[in-house]
């Protein structure tokens, strides 16, 4: 069966002892349990989402990989949306309560709560997605995002006119470092004097900071923007759409959002990761490490649709460069700059 719970009713359901017949009551009341064919020996996978499996982007991925698991293991599987992180902790120790053996935790916001609750809970694996976290019971599932937005990065500085570039994340935590790490890096190797701004407004959903945010960095200057928001995702595309500049789609091919606007999109099937790390976990294979996949899968990690303003070179050198990387000619190395641990990049090898 799935379990679809709103964080009210789980938070309620969640202060009692989890009997079946209070499990079955919070399923009926959205309507959303469904049986599961196939034997999945009992195991049981939760996902705990910061906002909405409806917004085309980093919830929906996640909600669609246990969705998988469910198809391809048989497994039962529940999911929490709109998870505050006030409420972070609460929300992970009642799936272990209620018998969860694997839980991901759906965002690199989710460290601390995993790590707080993971040690009361040994029996459970814990996944942190985009996480930077790892013990005896706790993993992290992670994109390579410098990789794919080293390729945007090559693309918009090869697009902008007025040599000002953006970046628009929900919050600052070591992905979204990455991923802006990566961005400056592509367009640099293009335009070394190239200037790229950033801001964070502290929520992925909130389509009025996502406006606003956008129509702040346009009034500075900047003509081709590269976010990474949920369901804020699409206001950042229009918002560029409407004031005739360029955008980067992520997570999922967002290039029908906003057509004349995407450039192209970091696209990050989330979805299959979570299935295979959601295997791993049911075949007892599953380790206490951070999992981080690249260019090298690229039915994980890839380049979108390009729009049809990208001229063929432009489009051409991206792809090139994605090879490179995939076959590691080019790397990215840790390295220290201006006393920070970041990444620099390689030069390819012949």
């Amino acid at each position: 069966m799935t379990a679809n719970f709103s964080r009210r009713q789980f938070l309620l359901y969640g202060s009692a002892t989890f009997g079946t017949s209070l499990l079955l009551k919070a399923c009926s009341s959205r309507q959303t349990s469904t049986s599961t064919p196939g034997s999945g020996g009992g195991f049981k996978v939760a996902i705990a989402l910061p906002g909405v499996i409806t917004d085309q982007a980093w919830n929906q991925s996640g909600y669609e990989g246990v969705q998988l698991a469910k198809q391809k293991l048989g497994v039962q599987t529940a999911q929490v949306e709109q998870v505050p992180q006030a409420d972070q902790t609460e929300v992970l120790s009642d799936f272990a309560r209620q018998g969860y053996n694997l839980i991901f935790a759906h965002g690199g916001q989710f460290d601390a709560a995993i790590q707080q609750v993971a040690p009361q809970f040994p029996k459970t694996f814990f996944v942190g997605v985009n996480g930077a976290v790892s013990g005896s019971n706790i993993a992290a599932l992670r994109i390579d995002h410098l990789q794919a937005s080293y390729l945007c990065g090559i693309v918009g500085a090869s697009m902008t006119k007025s040599n000002q570039l953006a970046y628009i994340a929900g919050q600052e935590f070591e992905a979204t470092q990455q991923e802006l790490r990566g961005f400056e890096l592509g367009a640099k190797s293009i335009k070394p004097q190239i200037k790229i701004t950033s801001t964070f407004t502290g929520d992925w959903n909130d389509v009025a900071k996502a406006k606003e945010a956008t129509f702040a960095l346009i009034s500075t200057g900047a003509d081709v923007i590269y976010q990474w928001l949920d369901n804020a995702s699409a206001a950042v595309l229009q918002t560029a759409s409407d004031k005739g500049v360029y955008a980067f789609g992520n997570t999922k091919d967002q290039l029908e959002i906003a057509p004349k606007a995407v450039l192209t999109s970091a696209v990050k099937r989330i979805d299959l990761a979570i299935a295979y790390l959601a295997e791993l976990a049911k075949q007892n294979q599953l380790k206490g490490q951070i999992y981080t996949i690249g260019l090298e899968k690229p039915d994980i990690l890839t380049l979108g649709k390009f729009g049809i303003m990208v001229p063929i070179p432009i489009k051409q050198k991206a792809l090139n460069t994605k090879q490179e990387i995939a076959t590691k000619k080019i790397i990215f190395e840790n390295c220290k700059e201006s006393g920070k641990n970041t990444r620099c990049l390689k030069q390819a090898t012949t």
